[in-house]
């Protein structure tokens, strides 16, 4: 699967919810998540974008005018950052519905 994550003044969040809304992007995995709660800097939203090839080549030019592309190491920390609270939220669940 394809990804792509951006950051995003929070003060642009219009314009992102209109991004968004793009009828390829919002067939597409999407998480919003406060800059902060992943060590980053306050005032600024991180958006990653899973899905297709095409999709995520869509969300990346409806995108780039409301905020940063992130590449390389940053990227991709964010990204495993993501990965693992998506995990330990599903071993949370699992916890509750186990004996």
């Amino acid at each position: 699967m394809s990804w792509t994550i951006f950051r995003v003044p929070t003060g642009r969040k219009g314009d992102l919810d209109a991004a968004l809304a793009d009828d390829v992007v919002a067939r597409q995995s999407r998480k919003i998540r406060d800059a902060t709660t992943l060590g980053g800097p306050a005032g600024e939203l991180v958006v990653l974008i899973e899905g297709t090839p095409e999709g995520v080549a869509r969300a990346e030019t409806v995108l780039g005018p409301v905020g940063t592309k992130l590449t390389g190491a940053e990227a991709q920390q964010l990204f495993d950052r993501l990965a693992e609270e998506d995990q330990a939220s599903a071993a949370g669940v699992g916890l509750l519905f186990s004996d």
